[in-house]
């Protein structure tokens, strides 16, 4: 997965929104171990402090647990990350009938263009 960066938010924000993406989506699973700050850092091509801050958001968000001799690890804990992708979700549908709205579509508009997508 590419690292993709905007001008619009702090890159720590975006590294630590990009990470829990790979979090909720399973390219890291729960209970595995995450790359170590300077492989993820010279990965995403940033310093390392910048990834270590975004590390830390994810630990603040329960995403991530710190071990000071293992590293990393995403947590084990599902509901957790159930709770994140379901939040991810609602920010997409959102921004989904922001964009039918600029469009000139009702939200019901919005949603009967989607039923009809689904056949």
């Amino acid at each position: 997965m590419d690292w993709k960066f905007s001008d619009d938010r702090p890159i720590w924000l975006q590294l630590s929104e990009q990470l829990a993406r790979r979090i909720v989506t399973g390219t890291y699973p729960p209970g595995s171990k995450l790359p170590s700050v300077r492989e993820l850092a010279a990965e995403a091509g940033v310093n390392p402090n910048t990834m270590q801050r975004a590390l830390a958001q994810l630990e603040q968000d329960g995403l991530a647990k710190a071990d000071r001799t293992a590293g990393r690890t995403v947590t084990g804990d599902t509901g957790v990350i159930e709770a994140a992708r379901l939040a991810y979700a609602k920010v997409n549908i959102t921004a989904y009938f922001d964009a039918m709205a600029d469009l000139g579509f009702t939200r019901q508009a919005a949603v009967e263009l989607v039923r009809e997508a689904e056949v």
